[in-house]
């Protein structure tokens, strides 16, 4: 027992000296060995060997099902956002990917669900985008690892929507981008969100644009939930907003979103 956990703890210590990993303070890189754990490294270290990452930073954030790390890319910063699959809410994830067309034949484990869910917010985060939707360009989904366009710079992240002071003309000019940003998803990308609110939005401090965050759950219109989802989308989105004064009803937003402009 003695000796397997010490070839253990020698296998992490190479592959993290292989990967580079930085470690800016005491605080800035203390995780559970559930997200970094042998088979997450060897990922991390095969990506790295591939020359798509660099180095590792400090933690970004910390979610229900993931954690998110600042990196460094050959030509600019990254996000390297890790599913954990030991601690991930299992049967929230199932919940959204066994009703997704896209998916149907995904075997119902917990480590196939995790790497489909990786995949999933992968192509969600390219067809929003492609569709005209301002979100992180993905650059690789690896088995539980999403690797993707770090939103902010030096090593500073954008803010979340929910931190950002402002005044009601600048709620109205955010409120009006997202409004169109959900109409694109809906009408181009053929998606939905799924957990549209002031907590996975980013604001850009430049110009004040918004960026959409954290697609995994995003389904495509030909899930059964879709319609419940978009109505969730909507009343968050106004809840939030109507502390600026910006009031419509949920069947105004949701024809807005889903009015197809030619």
């Amino acid at each position: 027992m003695k000796k397997e956990l010490e070839k253990k703890v020698r296998r992490i210590d190479t592959a993290t000296d292989n990967l580079r990993v930085r470690e800016k303070d005491s605080d800035s890189l203390k995780v559970e060995e559930n997200v970094f754990d042998i088979p997450t490294l060897k990922n991390l270290y095969h990506l790295a060997k591939k020359g798509i990452l660099e180095a590792m930073g400090g933690s970004i954030s910390t979610g229900k099902e993931a954690n998110v790390f600042h990196a460094e890319g050959p030509e600019r910063e990254l996000a390297v956002k890790i599913y954990r699959i030991s601690s991930s809410t299992f049967k929230a994830m199932d919940a959204y990917i066994m009703k997704d067309p896209r998916f149907v034949n995904i075997r119902h484990k917990k480590r196939d669900i995790v790497f489909a869910w990786t995949r999933k917010e992968s192509q969600n985060l390219i067809r929003a985008k492609n569709a005209g939707v301002r979100v992180p360009e993905p650059i690789i989904a690896e088995k539980n690892i999403l690797i993707m366009e770090f939103m902010g710079e030096n090593e500073v992240p954008f803010p979340l929507l929910k931190n950002v002071a402002l005044g009601k003309e600048e709620a109205r000019q955010i409120y009006d981008i997202i409004v169109e940003y959900m109409r694109l998803l809906y009408t181009e990308a053929n998606l939905v969100h799924a957990d549209l609110s002031e907590y996975n939005i980013l604001i850009d401090p430049k110009d004040l644009s918004p960026v959409f965050i954290d697609m995994g759950q995003s389904v495509t219109l030909e899930h059964p939930n879709a319609r419940e989802f978009l109505h969730r989308d909507v009343l968050n989105i106004l809840r939030y907003f109507s502390r600026f004064g910006i009031k419509e009803s949920p069947e105004e937003l949701t024809s807005k979103i889903k009015a197809k402009i030619t």
